[in-house]
């Protein structure tokens, strides 16, 4: 074609002589200059995550404190406090290697641990506690038999249920075993073979009900000797390394997991005469060792994990962060962090509303991963947080009222009790969350403490007044006894 010149295009309308110049032969990388790249995502639609910082240690055991900090322990090094105010590290040695050990909270506050490591799936039989105000540790009484990878649960009347795991000979442990405060007794009719880690939560009715891994749910009546119940069987197969929360007293939400992972979720109300599993929406990615963490706004938060087969797949890293609503049962993609956080990986909620995301590795075969990024939620950037303008009790009580004075009372949705995580392995062992009443006072909120053991269990916990944009205060931290 002949090159066309300005006399060629003279009298022709604009966009004719546009569409006849594009016609030529003239390169078009020099007639029409390339779009703009999109705009990234606003914060207050993915959030943000900051830069990754280091640590001395992998912190794949991860508790929040009475103080606001937060105690880490990893496989190598001394057990970790860490204040999310200054960044410092502080290392508190423990008596025995807490890897691999269950833990909950007592009603006073201090983190109790049971077993521990010898080597891999050999089990301590050790129990010791960790006191957040003297930053010290105590051992006590050990268990009947070690225990690697058992679970801890906080039982309505204080006492702490120890589940599962593998002896000093690599054993399962069938019976198990509860601390009253100063001693052990065994289950001695309640033996029962369980996975790593079982998932479990206080029901409504008191009994603790086992949700997985496995497929089929058991209930455990912990009255007398002991009595397991087979529960309902989930929808989905083994959720291997999947990750389950109470997000309501009686409701649980369970994610992920499986070999292949799995995209999918399930829900039970265990409020229910007849309670059984049901599919909710499923995730953008399917994820193995992940975490989910519950937020102040009664939402799910999952991190980290992995897409690929296999037990701990690198090349099937997931980065992005998903949010699942309980009204909707939708899940919402977020921002996407920077390191690659699978087995090992933990989350966990702080006072302010962020997230601790850490950890990974510490482990034959993985990379270990000695820093920690924080996440900042889409919610912390959705307008001015609540204020709670004077101090709070640092102890409550069940079906006590108390006032909270606020300025922003007229914009206060919901109030939310969450209590503090205690996570590792895919799992918190602790938190849950628990609406509360309230109506609006001079000055303030009026709200009610729960009166139910089973819907809120003993310990410490964190009451956040959520606006009707879904923006939380500063959580205030409370000892429930």
């Amino acid at each position: 074609m002949r090159r066309l010149t300005a006399w060629t295009l003279r009298g022709l309308t604009p966009a004719l002589a546009l569409l006849v110049a594009c016609t030529s032969d003239t390169p078009v990388s020099r007639r029409i200059p390339p779009p703009p790249p999109p705009p990234p995502p606003l914060p207050e639609h993915v959030g943000l995550w900051s830069n990754k910082s280091v640590a001395p240690i992998v912190q794949l055991h991860a508790h929040l404190l009475l103080s606001g900090k937060v105690l880490t322990w990893g496989h190598t090094g001394d057990p970790q406090v860490w204040d999310p105010v200054s960044g410092a590290f502080k290392a508190v040695p423990s008596p025995s290697l807490l890897f691999c050990a269950g833990h909950d909270w007592l009603p006073d506050g201090r983190l109790f641990v049971a077993g521990g490591h010898i080597t891999d799936l050999h089990g301590l039989p050790n129990a010791n506690i960790f006191d957040p105000a003297t930053e010290t540790w105590q051992a006590v009484a050990p268990m009947a038999k070690g225990r690697w990878y058992p679970t801890n649960t906080t039982l309505p009347d204080g006492e702490i249920l120890t589940l599962a795991g593998t002896d000093e000979n690599d054993n399962n442990v069938l019976l198990p075993e509860i601390w009253n405060g100063s001693s052990w007794r065994q289950l001695t009719t309640a033996s029962w073979g369980l996975p790593y880690y079982p998932r479990d939560f206080v029901a409504p009715d008191g009994r603790v009900f086992v949700a997985g891994e496995d497929q089929q749910s058991l209930w455990l009546d912990v009255s007398g000797t002991g009595t397991w119940t087979p529960g309902p069987v989930r929808q989905f197969g083994n959720r291997g390394y999947g990750s389950a929360v109470m997000y309501e007293p009686g409701k649980i939400l369970y994610v992920g997991g499986g070999d292949p992972p799995t995209s999918t979720a399930e829900i039970i109300d265990l409020n229910q005469q007849s309670p059984a599993w049901a599919y909710t929406g499923s995730m953008q990615f399917a994820r193995r060792q992940m975490d989910a963490t519950l937020l102040p706004t009664g939402d799910v938060i999952v991190t980290g994990g992995t897409s690929g087969g296999g037990f701990n797949n690198y090349d099937g890293a997931v980065h992005a962060a998903e949010i699942w609503s309980p009204k909707t049962g939708v899940w919402t993609t977020l921002s996407s962090n920077a390191v690659t956080r699978l087995y090992h990986g933990t989350t966990l909620l702080l006072p302010d509303g962020r997230l601790l995301h850490t950890g990974s590795g510490d482990a034959a075969g993985t990379v270990s991963e000695l820093n920690y990024e924080l996440f900042s939620p889409p919610y912390l950037f959705n307008g001015t947080r609540p204020v709670v303008s004077d101090s709070t009790p640092a102890i409550v009580h069940y079906g006590q009222t108390i006032v909270v004075h606020t300025a922003d009372t007229s914009s206060i949705a919901k109030v939310t009790f969450i209590r503090f995580s205690s996570v590792t392995h895919a799992f918190d062992q602790s938190a849950r969350l628990v609406p509360l009443s309230f109506t609006v006072v001079t000055g303030g909120l009026s709200i009610g403490i729960p009166a139910s053991r089973t819907a809120a269990t003993p310990g410490p916990y964190m009451l956040f007044l959520v606006n009707q944009k879904g923006v939380p205060s500063v959580g205030r931290i409370m000892l429930l006894n």
